[in-house]
C-alpha cells in the first residue's frame, strides 16, 4: 500500500488480468517455500510510526503535502489523512548498539519534523488517537491527494454496495458514527515493529508475535478516547478493525473474514499458508496493472497490503536481491515519546525471540482462540486485563508482564546479543511503566478526570510532556 498507482477506476478485465497475475506469483511463489528460496538471514528491524499534524487548538491540520514537500525525506510518506505523516527509520540488524542507534535515528527524525511542522505554523503529535479529533474532520476533503486512497476508498464502498461504515464501539462509554468512506481509518496511528525472520523458523517467529499481542498491545495503549469518549484502552483495535469492514468469503464453520482482524490461527507448515487464505477468502480491492516480472511479487504484495491482519507476514528483498519474509506487529499505538516507542519495541523483540525458541512451543500451549481472547482482553482493559497464559492459569496481566514476561524478554535479547546495557534502560523504562500503571493510556484517563474531560487541555499537556522526551511514566498528573 506504500506505493502510488496509475489510477483510481477498475472494471472486470482488470479483476481478471490481475487475478491472472497473481496466480502466476502464487505458483513462484509456492515454489519458493517448497525449496527453501527465502534468506536465512535473521534479526534486521525496523520500525513505522505515524503522527498528526495539529493547529494552535490542537485540531488536526490537513497539511502534509505540504509538510512532506518542505521535508523532502524519503524516510516520511504521507498517510490516508492529510493530517498523518509516516515516519520510517533504515532497518538494523538485532544485535549490540542496534536499538541505540535506532532511537538516536529515529529520535533525530522526529525533531526535524517537528521543525518542519514549526515552520508551517503547526506541531507534530505521536498518538494512537488524537483526543480533539472530532468526526467531522474524518472527510474526504481531508484525504491525501493519492490515487491509491481515492481507489482504495471507491472500492470498500463500492465492495460494501454502498452501505455506510458503521462503528459501533462499547467501552467505559458507548460511541455509534456512520460514515460513507473509509476516512474512519486515518483516525488511528500506529507503531508498526518490523523483524526480519528466517524461513526455516518463520512459523515459529510469527506464531510467537500472535501470543505476544496481549502484552504488547496492553503495555504500549495510548488512545483511551474517540470523539471525545472514553472507550478502550487501547480504542485503535476496535476502531480500525470496524473502519475498513468488507470482509471476505470465509467459511461456513467462521462466517466472513475481516480485512482486519487477529487472523484466522496459527501458522502450521509455513508462512505461505497466510498468502493462500489471501487469495482464496479476500477479494482484490487494488487490480492495478503491474508489468514487474512475477519475481518481484507485486501482486501477491500489494493484495496483501490490503488485508490488515494485527501479525502481517511481509514479503520483501535483501540488498542481493534473495527475498525474505518479515513480522509486521501492528498492535502499538503510536506514542507517547520516542524512548516509550524504543522500549515497547525492545520487549517486544525480546519476548518474541525467547517465545520462538522455548520448547514446547507456545502455540502448543495457548490455543489461538485463548490467544486471540487475550488480545482483546487486553486492548479493553491494558495490563489490568485478566488472561490465560501458557500456564493455562488466569493472571494479572501487569503482573504477569512484571513476574513472568520481562525475564524472558531480558533472555531473548541477550540471545540476540544486544548490548547489555541498552537491555537494561529500556526494559527499565517497560518495567517502570507497567509497575506503575501508568500506560499512555492511563496517563490520559487520569488527566482528563482532573481537567474535567477537556480534549484540549489534555492535548495540550500531553503535547507539551511529550516535546520534554522524558518516558510517559515519568509525566506528572
Amino acid at each position: 500500500m506504500g506505493e502510488e498507482i496509475a489510477r483510481s477506476h477498475f472494471n472486470a478485465q482488470d479483476q481478471r488480468d490481475y487475478a491472472r497475475h497473481m496466480a502466476r506469483e502464487m505458483r513462484l511463489l509456492s515454489r519458493w517455500f517448497e525449496e527453501g528460496r527465502f534468506s536465512e538471514r535473521a534479526g534486521m528491524a525496523g520500525f513505522e510510526l505515524e503522527a498528526w499534524l495539529v493547529d494552535g487548538d490542537c485540531r488536526p491540520a490537513p497539511l502534509n503535502d505540504a509538510f512532506l514537500a518542505r521535508a523532502d525525506d524519503p524516510l516520511l510518506a504521507p498517510e490516508l489523512a492529510r493530517f498523518n505523516i509516516e515516519l520510517n527509520v533504515d532497518p538494523r540488524e538485532l544485535c549490540g548498539d542496534s536499538l541505540r542507534k535506532l532511537h538516536k535515528q529515529l529520535d533525530a527524525l522526529w525533531a526535524r519534523c517537528r521543525q518542519h511542522a514549526g515552520e508551517l505554523g503547526c506541531q507534530l503529535v505521536m498518538t494512537g488517537i488524537l483526543p480533539t479529533l472530532q468526526d467531522d474532520a474524518l472527510n474526504l476533503g481531508n484525504m491525501s491527494a493519492m490515487k491509491r486512497y481515492q481507489a482504495l476508498n471507491a472500492q470498500v464502498m463500492r465492495a460494501r454496495q454502498g452501505r455506510p461504515l458503521r462503528l459501533d464501539i462499547v467501552g467505559e462509554e458507548h460511541l455509534v458514527s456512520e460514515h460513507r468512506d473509509v476516512m474512519l481509518e486515518s483516525a488511528a496511528t500506529s507503531f508498526q515493529i518490523h523483524r526480519q525472520v528466517p524461513q526455516s523458523r518463520a512459523v515459529r517467529y510469527y506464531n510467537a508475535a500472535i501470543v505476544a499481542s496481549a502484552p504488547v498491545v496492553a503495555l504500549a495503549a495510548n488512545a483511551p478516547f474517540l470523539f471525545g469518549r472514553h472507550l478502550w484502552q487501547e480504542s485503535r483495535i476496535p476502531l480500525f478493525e470496524q473502519a475498513v469492514e468488507v470482509g471476505g468469503y470465509g467459511d461456513a464453520a467462521q462466517g466472513p473474514l475481516r480485512r482486519v482482524s487477529f487472523g484466522s490461527g496459527y501458522a502450521g507448515r509455513s508462512l505461505e499458508e497466510c498468502f493462500v487464505e489471501n487469495t482464496e477468502h479476500y477479494p482484490v480491492l487494488l487490480p492495478v496493472k503491474l508489468n514487474d516480472p512475477p519475481e518481484y511479487m507485486r501482486h501477491v504484495r500489494l493484495h496483501n497490503g490490503t488485508i490488515w491482519r494485527w501479525n502481517r507476514p511481509l514479503i520483501g528483498f535483501d540488498d542481493d536481491g534473495r527475498p525474505h519474509l518479515r513480522i509486521e506487529h501492528r498492535v502499538a499505538a503510536a506514542g507517547p515519546t520516542v524512548v516509550d516507542e524504543i522500549a515497547t519495541a525492545a520487549f517486544f523483540y525480546g519476548l518474541q525471540e525467547a517465545l520462538a525458541g522455548s520448547e514446547p512451543a507456545p502455540e502448543q500451549l495457548l490455543e489461538f482462540a485463548r490467544a486471540k481472547d487475550n488480545f482483546y482482553r487486553a486492548a479493553r482493559h491494558g495490563i489490568e486485563a485478566q488472561v490465560q497464559w501458557l500456564d493455562g492459569r488466569s493472571h494479572r496481566l501487569g503482573s504477569l508482564i512484571l513476574q513472568r514476561l520481562m525475564p524472558q524478554a531480558r533472555e531473548g535479547l541477550e540471545n540476540l546479543a544486544v548490548d547489555r546495557t541498552d537491555i537494561a534502560y529500556y526494559l527499565s523504562v517497560v518495567y517502570e511503566r507497567v509497575s506503575r500503571g501508568q500506560t499512555g493510556a492511563a496517563w490520559q484517563v487520569q488527566y482528563a478526570a482532573k481537567v474535567g474531560g477537556d480534549m484540549t487541555r489534555l492535548t495540550r499537556r500531553y503535547l507539551a510532556l511529550q516535546q520534554e522526551g522524558l518516558p510517559v511514566h515519568q509525566w506528572p498528573l
